[in-house]
């Protein structure tokens, strides 16, 4: 095979939602930390919702993202977790593909704590092939050619033969 058409995990996005600032996100992003390993950065509420008391402009959650070796850990973990089974339906067009953790504590070494309470989260994972580079960067960007895009075939095909997740 070319190595210019293997797959890698590009990234992985882990976020949890709170829904509001204050003790409740700095709980949450303490968790975070101590599952992942890297300092989480606050998401900000992009529009007023006053049935839920959300501000624009107010931090109401935070995420993380991981890439190289911390990336492949996490995903690994996060897989167990949900008995690597994912739907057709979390996969995109883009070879990307997401899915949720209903609970912290279903990691190894979390536990439940009264005083935290149990949070969620969402984790996004982006696949690429090397040569991406050439879509993003500021000189000399070109298209990505259709041969060097990743489908979600491919990404089934990886999901199986590289973390034996069944993908339905």
């Amino acid at each position: 095979m070319n190595p210019m058409q293997a797959l890698y995990i590009g990234k992985v996005v882990v976020h949890m939602g709170v829904g509001e600032s204050g003790e409740k996100l700095t709980k949450a992003e303490d968790v975070i930390k101590r599952i992942t390993g890297q300092k989480p950065v606050k998401t900000i509420a992009k529009q007023t919702l006053p049935a839920f008391g959300i501000r624009k402009g107010a931090p109401i959650g935070c995420k993380v993202t991981l890439r190289g070796k911390r990336a492949e850990v996490f995903i690994t973990t996060a897989f167990s977790i949900v008995q690597k089974k994912l739907s057709a339906s979390q996969l995109d067009h883009q070879g990307n593909f997401s899915f949720g953790i209903e609970e912290h504590t279903d990691f190894p070494g979390m536990s439940y704590d009264p005083k935290i309470g149990i949070f969620g989260m969402d984790v996004n994972v982006g696949l690429e092939r090397k040569g991406i580079r050439v879509g993003r960067r500021a000189i000399a960007r070109r298209s990505l050619p259709s041969h060097q895009r990743v489908t979600p075939q491919e990404t089934i095909t990886f999901l199986k033969e590289r973390y034996q997740v069944e993908v339905r």
